[in-house]
């Protein structure tokens, strides 16, 4: 597959919106449950270093031949995320800190990302098909 490092990098993010999306769905579902505490997914630090280029001891190691060793995960995000829960505040007497105008603006602010992120992607392999068909 014809594939470049912001490609890598937008196909990651896409699946860390995904995340996002999930942890936001579940704060929402369980808005009125007793001491359920929300869920938060962080990555923007993570974002950021791979953005600029940084590694964390990374070998990028290319594979010569089908049967040697894969030492990366090849599924594994590049953007390496995290799902925390906030436990130290509450919201509600029952012990509930999901505010749901906080999450329901969170949703549509992450929807965007994941529609503007979707299309990024799509381009790219349009571009690809689009090249691809004009070598004929």
């Amino acid at each position: 597959m014809i594939e470049s490092r912001s490609s890598q990098i937008n196909e990651s993010l896409l699946k860390v919106l995904n995340a996002r999306h999930q942890a936001i769905a579940e704060n929402i579902a369980n808005a009125d449950t007793p001491n359920y505490k929300k869920k938060t997914v962080v990555f923007e630090e993570e974002l950021r270093r791979v953005i600029n280029g940084g590694s964390q001891g990374e070998l990028d190691v290319r594979r010569t031949h089908d049967k040697h060793i894969s030492i990366r995960d090849t599924a594994s995000p590049v953007i390496p995320y995290r799902i925390t829960r906030s436990s130290d505040t509450s919201m509600n007497n029952n012990g509930n800190n999901v505010d749901i105008d906080q999450e329901m603006s969170t949703l549509a602010e992450n929807q965007l990302m994941y529609n503007y992120m979707a299309d990024k992607v799509s381009g790219h392999y349009t571009k690809i098909r689009d090249l691809l068909q004009n070598l004929k």
